[in-house]
């Protein structure tokens, strides 16, 4: 017969057992979208519509998540992306993170692109309390964490570059005389706020003229004309990659003489936007940078270079290298996935906003040197350092310092 001594010794250690495997167990946690072999993500892009040069990004991000989980997941998960279409519809997009939300059940969205359709769905994110990540636009208001904190941006805000334009005008050219083009929502307003508040008091005798335009528009060539008519010698651009071609070519069918004309970065791209416009069109024009130019050859022989434009050849064949829009996707997706291995058994998404606000990282493979990625809990602008460039016919040229934080 067992001793009681035996018996009792045997008991607690089965105790023990259970109460660690219960423990185990207890370190696990997941909100609806996570499970132990699965993370949804959630994504809205504009495939079709006037902003569908931007439909690359959503399917360069599907490409790197293909790449994770072909090399194992994170912490054992794979990630199902389910990336839907909203036309840059902001109605559509209301209609689409419901059913993202509702019906499919992710744990987040990610990467969402535009400040009109990701207004239009700000306040039921927050109201949901499922994380509004990492969105594709940099409008100021995505870096409100006291009124909305499920809500994250990740590029340097809008305003701050509108400012740096403004900065540089006026140390370059005092008595410009400035033409504004912008797109009438909060994107483009967000661009002109930060350039006049830039140029402080001689916004009023340095702009002689402003133009408007919507996104049903079919053309800018009207607006054009009257900036034009104004006798600006400095343009500046705020169009997304459709309008931006537009007004390229337009300024040059004209004859308009430019001493300077500023692009804004969402569509400093040579693949999408320079090249239909005409790169001979594009000589001079001025945007800014934080991402490494696909087409600079100063990185051709860069190891993070390579890297990426492997990754583009086996995931992602049909994208273009000479787009900069897929260097945006693969960023963004690389500071998600960040986030996610942060996270680690702790998939809840009060945890991935709690991570998403604790990330400091130095540098990413596709990130200009100098550029970080690096957010608090009262910091919601994961990058915000960028640096001026100038498109000398075949690539952006950065030139001057690196603006920001």
């Amino acid at each position: 017969m067992q001793s009681k001594r035996s018996i009792l010794a045997a008991a607690v250690a089965g105790l023990a057992l259970t109460l660690s495997g219960s423990l185990a167990l207890a370190q696990k946690k997941y909100d609806t979208g996570a499970d132990d072999k699965e993370i949804k993500v959630g994504n809205i892009m504009p495939y079709s519509g006037p902003a569908s040069a931007y439909g690359t990004i959503g399917k360069a991000m599907g490409a790197y998540f293909d790449k994770i989980n072909a090399e194992g997941g994170i912490n054992g998960r794979k990630i199902k992306f389910i990336t839907l279409d909203d036309g840059y519809n902001p109605a559509k997009t209301v209609e689409q993170a419901r059913k993202l939300v509702e019906e499919e059940e992710v744990l987040l969205l990610f990467g969402t692109l535009g400040t009109p359709p990701n207004s239009a769905i700000h306040k039921y994110m927050n109201q949901k309390k499922v994380p509004q990540l990492f969105v594709a636009t940099g409008a100021t208001k995505w870096g409100d964490p006291k009124n909305f904190p499920w809500t994250m941006g990740w590029q340097p805000p809008y305003t701050g570059e509108g400012k740096t334009y403004a900065t540089h005008l006026l140390e370059t050219k005092p008595n410009a005389k400035v033409a504004i083009l912008y797109q009438n929502d909060d994107y483009g307003k967000d661009y002109l706020k930060g350039f006049l508040d830039g140029l402080g008091d001689k916004a009023k005798t340095l702009v002689v003229a402003q133009a408007s335009y919507e996104v049903t528009d079919p053309t800018v060539d009207s607006q054009i004309l009257t900036l034009k008519n104004s006798g600006a010698n400095v343009f500046f651009n705020i169009t997304t990659p459709k309008f931006a071609a537009q007004a390229i070519r337009k300024v040059a069918e004209v004859g308009w003489k430019l001493d300077t004309h500023y692009l804004n970065s969402v569509s400093a791209s040579v693949g999408s936007v320079l090249t239909p416009a005409g790169l001979d069109n594009s000589v001079g024009l001025i945007s800014v940078q934080y991402l490494k130019e696909p087409t600079d050859p100063s990185f051709q022989n860069d190891a993070d270079y390579k890297g990426w434009v492997e990754f583009m050849k086996k995931y992602y064949p049909a994208g273009e290298l000479t787009n900069a829009f897929n260097v945006t996707a693969y960023t963004h997706a690389q500071t998600l996935v960040q986030v996610l291995k942060q996270c680690g058994d702790n998939l809840t998404r009060e945890n991935v906003m709690k991570q998403a606000a604790s990330l400091n990282m130095p540098s990413l493979p596709m990130l200009l040197p100098g550029v970080d990625v690096k957010t608090s809990a009262d910091d919601f602008f994961p990058v915000e350092r960028e640096q001026l460039s100038r498109f000398d016919g075949k690539t952006f040229v950065r030139f001057g310092k690196v603006y920001g934080r």
